[in-house]
């Protein structure tokens, strides 16, 4: 039977809300902009919270005022697609495995663990603990292995397309995500 290897991101998840950006930013007109400069290195964990969120907000962050960024941050992205969770449980209850792949640091791949929709994803691939990001081919490499299974055997779901594409190239199946109708309609082919 295949696995399905879900990214997390603006798949299981819906995308950030203005207002959790904007909580975040606190007025700063270049926030989102900074935010996304270096975050790759923060997901690869080449960059520890501290480190990050000083860049981004241009002074020194730590203590009580790093934790509340750093919850906030997570918080972010732990509003569920109601639409692709409603597959995710679908596909759980015919026994389908599943696991997870993404692009996190490690403090928010913490907070997204402890999310009641996530139960039926095991087991997770978060870029903080492995030091490797999509779409390098090695982080396909090492899921693959540490899975057990053909490269084959995976259906890769991501919505960025350079990352299917590194998944393809990696000899997994692999679905541009687009919006959970789609998603359902290439699932029923790629899982026979």
């Amino acid at each position: 039977m295949k696995t399905v290897l879900f990214d997390y991101g603006n798949v299981v998840s819906l995308p950030q809300a203005p207002e959790d950006v904007a909580r975040m930013a606190g007025g700063d007109p270049g926030f989102e902009d900074r935010y996304w400069e270096v975050r790759l290195d923060f997901d690869r964990g080449t960059l520890d919270p501290a480190a990050y969120w000083s860049h981004v907000y241009g002074r020194p962050m730590d203590g009580a005022e790093l934790d509340v960024v750093v919850a906030l941050d997570a918080a972010s992205w732990s509003r569920p697609n109601e639409e692709t969770v409603a597959i995710i449980d679908e596909l759980a209850a015919v026994g389908v495995p599943m696991a997870l792949l993404s692009n996190m640091p490690v403090c928010v791949a913490e907070g997204i663990d402890a999310l009641p929709f996530m139960r039926p994803i095991g087991p997770r691939f978060y870029s903080g603990r492995m030091g490797l990001v999509k779409p390098e081919p090695e982080i396909f490499h090492e899921t693959v292995a540490w899975l057990g299974v053909a490269p084959g055997d995976l259906v890769f779901v991501d919505d960025r397309l350079e990352n299917v594409t590194a998944a393809e190239q990696a000899g997994l199946a692999a679905v541009h995500f687009r919006d959970a109708a789609a998603l359902r309609e290439d699932l029923k082919t790629l899982l026979v």
